[in-house]
């Protein structure tokens, strides 16, 4: 593994901070369960990151907040249907068959191998086979467990079949996040999806891009903005609750992204020419501070075409190399992603911004409201 392929962790975390610290409250129903009837209906939260001060704004009013020269960079990961429903074949002499088992992929491990979260799991022992039948009952996939790890944790060897992937659009179910509180329905496989995803691979959307419609970026593009795209897969750690109390002490899991050479490209000469360089979520951050880092890492400034995996934990006391405005949803208390905001915009300001949205009721969450920090 190159230097370039590292997994990445940078960045001085201040001292004396404690995951409790970033805590807020939320009443339950602002957390939103569905999205809004049209796509990009959404309410914006525009937040100065030099004063603190704040304004209520609409989505719709996006691209008068860029202007020509800035570069808008997205993450085209395409989330996959991810959770699927298995049954046990080994039961033991004195067990009870035990309904439906919950799996979700979180990250490719291999040649048929994947990480998964299993649901319950406490009987789910290595040496498993787990068998996911169709809507008629029929068997379409089979996997042995090789591996247990913690809270869930399992790895897993599937059966070879002919189109993986077309398996999963066959059976799976997207994965929406636990705090949504209902099945998903067919209308999530458009709505939790990006209107220009293209890389599968993600277990949960980077759901700043979900406001996004073409019409936007189109809008956009007429106003001389210059849009980029990376890709950055999300995986496990979004699922992952913080199980520490000190913020110095979080490490997260480790997420594959890729830098094609007309985004290094882009992103090197907006750099060099001092252009606003414009992220669309947590994820498009994550990427290009891993990608800057790599590359101070390597002596340079300059950022080199590379797919790699990082675990970059950014909170307060991170230093920015790229990014210098933020497009961002609204996060769970005591996250690493509302961290990450806080070491961007400052956590007394950011935590501010929230009080009001939920005084205001911004709905929260991954098909909720977003916030512009500039």
């Amino acid at each position: 593994m190159s230097d370039l392929e590292q997994p990445e962790k940078t960045g001085e975390v201040q001292q004396g901070l404690r995951v409790d610290d970033f805590d807020f409250d939320l009443p339950a129903e602002l957390i939103a369960q569905q999205p809004p009837e049209v796509r990009g209906q959404d309410r914006m939260l525009l937040v100065d990151r030099a004063t603190g001060a704040f304004q209520d704004a609409n989505f719709a009013d996006f691209s008068a907040q860029l202007k020509a020269g800035d570069l808008l960079v997205l993450n085209d990961s395409r989330v996959i249907p991810a959770r699927l429903y298995a049954r046990r074949t080994l039961l033991r002499d004195h067990e009870k068959p035990t309904g439906r088992i919950e799996v979700l992929l979180t990250e490719p491990a291999g040649d048929n191998l994947w990480s998964v979260l299993v649901r319950p799991g406490r009987k789910v022992a290595i040496g498993e086979r787990l068998v996911f039948p169709d809507s008629t009952g029929a068997i379409v996939l089979e996997a042995e467990v090789l591996e247990r790890g913690k809270f869930g944790e399992r790895l897993v060897r599937f059966e070879p079949v002919d189109d993986f992937f077309g398996v999963l659009d066959r059976i799976g179910h997207m994965p929406l996040p636990p705090y949504i509180r209902r099945d998903d329905a067919d209308a999530d496989r458009e709505r939790y999806q990006t209107v220009y995803s293209r890389e599968r691979g993600s277990v949960a959307a980077p759901t700043a891009g979900l406001h996004f419609t073409s019409q936007m970026l189109e809008a956009l593009t007429a106003r001389g903005v210059e849009i980029a795209r990376v890709t950055l897969h999300v995986g496990l750690g979004t699922f992952a609750p913080l199980r520490v109390d000190r913020v110095d002490e979080v490490h997260l899991h480790r997420e594959r992204y890729t830098l094609s050479p007309s985004a290094a490209n882009a992103i090197n000469n907006a750099a060099r020419s001092a252009r606003r360089i414009v992220a669309v979520g947590t994820t498009v951050v994550r990427t290009l501070e891993a990608a800057a880092a790599a590359a101070h890492r390597a002596g340079s400034a300059t950022l080199e075409p590379h797919s790699g995996v990082t675990d970059i934990f950014i909170s307060p006391g991170f230093e920015f190399r790229l990014v210098s405005a933020l497009l961002t949803n609204f996060h769970l208390p005591k996250s690493s992603l509302l961290m990450l905001v806080s070491a961007f915009a400052g956590r007394e300001r950011v935590l501010a911004a929230y009080r009001h949205a939920v005084e205001a009721h911004y709905r929260f969450f991954s098909y909720g409201d977003c916030m512009f920090l500039s």
